[in-house]
């Protein structure tokens, strides 16, 4: 293998050591403690172990920490009542609901209930819009990983090629805003793009987040990119695997991130960054 690997883990614990020293410090001026909320719906069992690794996070970092775990069959409305009053409660700063959401329940609706100032995800329209404008509270989780991986191991964007696979908003939209707002010349690439490999072969970096198991080749990849592998499958044998097909591209680009090992950790690490953010901005509300 040719590529530097990009450890994701070794990151993740480096930030999260100076989110720790940050959170002592603001405690000690302010006498307040950061308070994530996390709202579980239903019994999915990834969504499950995602809200104990947030919930473990918060109590290394120093948070305070509250998970509401609802049925499968909980009505919006009740939904919506505890989002009112987690909007209400001071000692929460972060409001996070774990997706997806039950069947019956519009998730369009439940991100915007959530105020913007708590919106650690960043998924309200509000936080939408400041991404767009340069002018953020906070930045989505996975694309803000992949900003840190990068100024990680001094990779800078600017002046640079990118290539997003993916156009989702959670990920593939903010991550091409974000790369461009670091003077990246940046395309979006999709299940309907003609010639992928067209775009992807002149790439100085590549992001792919499509959510199909070993999509980008090596023979995709012009040689010394660097590719940020967004994706994470579980293959028939239980093994997981990223978007990227690792082996070959390995062979190619110059670094390269593993999965598991590399965004993954980041993505709840980011979410921390947030919650910290939005109860410093909260106490200059004060």
């Amino acid at each position: 293998m040719s590529a530097i690997l990009i450890d994701g883990k070794k990151v993740s614990l480096d930030i999260r050591e100076r989110l720790k020293r940050e959170t002592e410090a603001f405690i000690t001026k302010t006498g307040v403690t950061p308070g994530l909320a996390v709202v579980l719906v239903g019994n999915d069992p990834a969504s499950a172990v995602y809200v104990r690794n947030k919930h473990r996070a918060c109590g290394e970092i120093g948070f305070y920490s509250e998970v509401h775990e609802l049925p499968e069959d909980t009505k919006e409305s009740d939904l919506l009542a505890l989002l009112a009053r987690l909007n209400d409660d001071p000692k929460i700063h972060g409001i996070l609901v774990q997706l997806p959401l039950p069947k019956q329940i519009n998730e369009e609706k439940v991100i915007l209930t959530i105020k913007p100032e708590k919106d650690v995800d960043a998924f309200h329209p509000a936080n939408v819009g400041r991404i767009m404008l340069g002018n953020y509270r906070f930045l989505p989780c996975t694309p803000a990983g992949v900003m840190a991986l990068l100024d990680a191991y001094g990779i800078d964007p600017s002046g640079k090629s990118c290539v997003v696979i993916g156009r989702s908003n959670i990920v593939g939209k903010p991550q091409a805003l974000l790369m461009l707002e670091r003077n990246a010349t940046v395309t979006i690439c999709h299940s309907r793009t003609v010639d992928l490999p067209s775009y992807t072969k002149r790439a100085d970096i590549v992001v792919v987040a499509v959510g199909k198991a070993r999509f980008l080749t090596g023979d995709m990849v012009r040689p010394g990119a660097v590719v940020i592998d967004v994706g994470i499958n579980r293959l028939p044998d239980g093994k997981l695997c990223g978007d990227a097909d690792f082996a070959s591209v390995s062979e190619v680009a110059s670094a390269i991130t593993p999965v598991p090992g590399g965004v993954g950790p980041m993505t709840i690490t980011m979410l921390m960054q947030n919650t910290l953010s939005a109860a410093k901005a909260a106490e200059k509300d004060e």
